[in-house]
């Protein structure tokens, strides 16, 4: 678990944040810094054919060790933070033996991980619990999935008794602004089907996510002095405040769960002349999500009536869809997790991802990619936090994939 837990810091201090507003692949260049790390571990555990292309996508490969016809299986992690919470500068905590109470996170800021606000910390009891410093995100969405692909793989190629068919190795920039799966070379990845270790509580096994659309909502106002503004001024922070009111306000992340969709504003900028809202779309229900975007489209048309000018437009845009139609007709992938799991003494949990990540996208282009827990929780945050133990857990489940793959042999074409 020691070595594990070393890897997992030394990415995690690594600044790799990507930027929802470049238009640049990768986003950061800063995430190649960590791709760079990446290939060079990868050959030194004796990975074959790592390297990373001019877009900072990370690919490397282990070999068939047996004569038998077996699945080429992926696993893929993704390398960059969200914006939500700073990425630089990250200093993780180490915790042995937590005791079920309160951590401090950060006495000076008074910044404390409570049992209170974050229940499942119950489940953690005597375990090693790395968190933040209460300054930063950790990074374990993703760095601890990518540190969990590496032992496994390290694990396999010291095992050569294990009997194994070929295995890719796939690390992705900007998942975290829903471009991962973009510029992947499934050509060269070349696998039957893949996982993505980007999960989080022990046992998290997930095939379902949302549909997912953004919009951005651009307002123009009219200016005038406040003194004679009087039928004339036409505030944009204050259409925009109208606006944002006409959504319902019962459907938003933190008053939905389950299979409950939501509309999310994340950002609200401007002054009096304009004024621009940018929002994520969520529904695991297709049809419910073009209903969502609908919606907002109507609003405006609303409000424009009501000005007589046309002061608000609406730019939506799908970002990905629900990889449960995909996932489905080879259920066999999922199947295996689940043995996978069990064989590790883990409860297995399949529940829908509030969220996407690259397995969405790469399974409409034609690898069906199921989600996997790493340990973590609360991610894109400063109280976010993972266990040691859970992500030794994380790396037996990798392990028992491919040495269940290899022994049932359902081929995938």
């Amino acid at each position: 678990m020691e070595n594990l837990i070393n890897r997992f810091i030394k990415y995690a201090k690594v600044y790799t944040t990507s930027d929802e507003d470049s238009n640049m692949t990768p986003s950061t260049e800063r995430q190649k810094d960590l791709g760079r790390i990446l290939v060079e571990d990868l050959k030194a555990i004796g990975v074959e054919n790592a390297s990373m292309d001019d877009l900072g996508y990370v690919y490397g490969f282990v070999p068939s060790n047996t004569d038998k016809e077996c699945n080429t299986i992926g696993f893929i992690a993704h390398v960059d933070t969200a914006q939500s919470a700073s990425g630089e500068n990250v200093n993780p905590q180490i915790h042995k033996n937590y005791d079920g109470k309160d951590i401090v996170l950060n006495d000076e800021k008074s910044i404390i991980l409570s049992i209170k606000d974050f229940p499942y910390l119950k489940n953690q009891i005597n375990k090693t619990l790395i968190t933040t410093d209460g300054t930063t995100l950790l990074g374990a969405d993703d760095k601890a999935g990518i540190a969990e692909i590496i032992e496994a793989a390290n694990y396999i190629l010291k095992h050569p008794e294990i009997e194994h068919g070929p295995i890719a190795i796939g690390f992705t920039p900007d998942e975290e602004v829903g471009r991962g799966g973009d510029s992947f070379d499934l050509k060269k990845f070349d696998a039957h089907f893949a996982y993505t270790i980007d999960g989080g509580h022990l046992g998290e096994l997930e095939y379902e996510n949302f549909n997912a659309a953004g919009a951005t909502v651009t307002i123009r106002g009219k200016s005038v002095h406040p003194g004679s503004a009087k039928d004339i001024l036409i505030n944009a922070i204050t259409v925009g405040m109208e606006y944002h009111m006409l959504l319902p306000q019962n459907e938003v992340p933190e008053k939905t769960d389950g299979y409950d969709g939501f509309n999310m504003i994340t950002d609200f900028k401007g002054g009096i002349e304009s004024a621009t809202l940018k929002y994520i779309i969520r529904d695991f229900d297709l049809d419910n999500l073009q209903k969502r975007k609908d919606l907002l489209i109507n609003i405006a048309e609303r409000i424009n009536e009501r000005y007589k000018e046309e002061l608000v437009k609406v730019e939506v845009k799908d970002q990905y869809y629900n990889m449960k139609k995909v996932i489905e007709p080879v259920m066999y992938i999922v199947d295996l997790a689940k043995k996978s799991m069990e064989e590790a003494n883990i409860e297995s949990q399949i529940v829908p991802i509030r969220g996407g990540t690259d397995g969405a996208k790469l399974s409409y282009k034609g690898l069906p990619t199921p989600n996997i827990f790493t340990g973590g929780a609360n991610f894109h945050g400063i109280y976010e936090y993972i266990s040691g133990e859970d992500m030794l857990k994380a790396k037996e489940t990798i392990i028992n994939i491919i040495k269940n793959d290899a022994i049932v042999r359902d081929k995938i074409e």
